[in-house]
């Protein structure tokens, strides 16, 4: 991990608040993201995390602040339009399609990147031929990839749970996100899937060069994995910084081991 190099901020959140109704689930929580780096979302259940990823990638539209993206500033931009920007999302319930093959799957994550109409898409002629099969290669090098070659043709709904969370985030990837948004890629697992996932992680970081925000709740793979950590409690932001800075902050400390509640 030392020898990574974390370069200049891609994403900047500033000043987020978000309320449903009269409760709020953000309150003027603002951080940054840099390039090539492992940031890691963490805090309580109900802390804010996920609706923190839902603002950065337009499921919300927070009522205040802003976010910037590579210099480009939104507070009010839809799923489509922040995908076409560059960012990627996992959910943390799997929106895969499980009566659909692995390869399949995975396929729908080029949607953003297909040119050709839709016609020639059902024809399966000249230029939309070639650039099916284009598409197709470089679905097969993520396959390889997360290896799960054994299992392109299977339909999802019959793997197991782990190799389902593998697909999910191997369809994220073929959409070539400079920012992935990972939401508890490790929910669920054993302790093997969950080193299997952290390897992934890394290596997609590492590999591919892409950025990684990640929510998740097992301290030991945050603290293993990130380079940088915020933490959030009852929407506030109570702790940013490295792991290390992060562990033995009280405030960070009170509210996971619950003496400030």
């Amino acid at each position: 991990m030392a020898t990574k190099q974390i370069g200049d901020v891609i994403l900047d959140v500033q000043n987020i608040s978000l309320s449903f109704g009269g409760v709020k689930a953000l309150t003027d929580i603002s951080f940054d993201v840099r390039e090539h780096e492992v940031r890691s979302i963490i805090g309580p259940n109900g802390a804010g995390k996920s609706s923190m990823l839902n603002c950065i990638n337009g499921v919300y539209s927070p009522q205040q602040g802003a976010i910037t993206f590579r210099g480009q500033k939104f507070s009010h931009m839809d799923s489509h339009q922040v995908a076409t920007m560059g960012i990627g999302r996992t959910f943390q319930s799997l929106a895969l399609f499980k009566g659909m093959s692995v390869i399949d799957n995975i396929m729908t994550g080029r949607n953003l990147r297909i040119k050709s109409n839709l016609f020639l898409q059902a024809l399966r002629i000249g230029p939309a031929q070639r650039e099916e099969e284009q598409h197709r290669e470089f679905v097969e090098h993520i396959i390889d990839f997360l290896e799960i070659q054994a299992h392109r043709k299977t339909p999802v709904g019959q793997l197991p749970y782990g190799l389902q969370k593998r697909v999910d985030l191997g369809r994220a990837l073929a959409m070539e996100p400079q920012l992935l948004l990972l939401d508890e890629p490790m929910a669920g697992m054993n302790v093997e899937e969950k080193q299997d996932m952290c390897r992934f992680v890394l290596d997609v970081n590492e590999e591919f060069g892409t950025t990684i925000v990640l929510i998740e709740h097992d301290m030991g793979v945050v603290m293993d994995i990130s380079d940088r950590v915020v933490v959030l409690d009852y929407g506030k932001k109570i702790g940013d910084g490295s792991p290390d800075e992060v562990r033995t902050n009280p405030d960070v400390i009170s509210a996971y081991l619950g003496t400030g509640h």
